[in-house]
């Protein structure tokens, strides 16, 4: 095991022990960094989304902003803007929040549209405009945002475009019983300052220490090496080709899907299926490993059309309906 696989292991291994019962959110994640990619995470309030990522920034010696979005929120109290300096009669640009390394956009759907389109090319070009001049943000640089599926008013659908920059939509469901017992254990020996909760902060810390940059920038290296066979590369794209033209599976799917999913999308699949069976400890990509990305990958790039809305079906009956027409390599 090489020595950036270890700490990113160890990484993973102090995240499941603060996120209780999210270990799936915890591991893509993992992959969204890995993957130098942004995520969505929607889910109801309460279910740790924020925690995670909070949690994820502290690991990590870089960076971290979170961003509270709001109706009124404007594009300059993201990017920064241009100040006046009377001393020199000039003007000199101060950076906003977006300038760091993990950017923690809550409640994203709660911005307007001016908002969404500076972070769109924050998120997209790696690079904020303001008054004409165009600013490079790191080059470790990942957006984790959340939004609330329950609340409507006050928010605003994402347009498809911004939708496509997210390698990942995360969806987070409630805990089962068992997790609902240890997330309220947890949080006594949080309050009580218990000593097994600072042990797993120390074994971190004393095996590893804080995940440098060069961390990241090495492991996102490595995880290039993971090998794809052919057959399953094949695979790979006629997943993404059934979204276009998914009549030729199954003629009742035509009527269900307005879009399909872009070539980001191929890329994307790719990615996270290799980071994902480097996860696993292996070096070659298996269907599984697919299958394990597949949902977070293309169910925010699936456009359903209104016939398929009205029928009550959600991308992820769609996937799930070209996981079987599709066949294995």
């Amino acid at each position: 095991m090489s020595e950036v696989k270890e700490k990113i292991g160890a990484l993973q291994k102090y995240l499941d022990s603060r996120i209780v019962g999210q270990k799936e959110l915890v591991k893509k994640l993992i992959i969204t960094l890995l993957a130098d990619g942004h995520a969505l995470l929607e889910g109801a309030p309460g279910l740790a989304k924020t925690k995670a990522i909070k949690t994820l920034s502290e690991c990590i010696r870089a960076n971290y902003n979170r961003i509270q979005f709001t109706p009124d929120l404007l594009p300059s109290d993201i990017t920064g803007s241009d100040i006046y300096i009377a001393e020199r009669g000039d003007f000199e640009f101060r950076q906003g929040p977006i300038f760091a390394n993990l950017v923690l956009a809550d409640e994203i759907n709660r911005a307007p549209a001016k908002v969404q389109s500076a972070l769109l090319e924050a998120m997209a070009e790696r690079q904020v405009s303001v008054g004409g001049k165009q600013y490079r943000l790191p080059d470790l640089f990942m957006v984790l945002a959340t939004q609330n599926p329950i609340e409507q008013e006050g928010t605003y659908n994402l347009p498809e475009a911004q939708l496509d920059r997210f390698l990942m939509y995360i969806k987070i469901d409630q805990p089962d019983i068992e997790t609902e017992r240890k997330i309220l254990k947890l949080v006594r020996a949080e309050q009580l300052g218990e000593k097994a909760q600072n042990e797993a902060w120390n074994e971190f810390i004393n095996k590893v220490g804080k995940i440098s940059i060069e961390d990241v920038l090495a492991a996102r290296h490595e995880v290039l090496s993971t090998h794809v066979s052919e057959g399953l590369e094949e695979y790979l794209v006629q997943l993404i080709v059934a979204t276009r033209h998914p009549e030729k599976y199954d003629i009742s799917l035509k009527e269900k899907i307005l879009y399909g999913a872009s070539p980001r999308a191929t890329i994307a699949l790719d990615k996270c299926a290799k980071i994902n069976a480097w996860l696993e400890g292996r070096n070659f990509v298996t269907p599984e490993d697919v299958h394990a990305v597949v949902y977070d990958v293309l169910r925010h790039r699936i456009i359903l059309s209104f016939e398929a809305q009205a029928d009550g079906l959600t991308s992820d009956d769609i996937i799930g309906m070209l996981l079987k027409f599709v066949p294995l390599p």
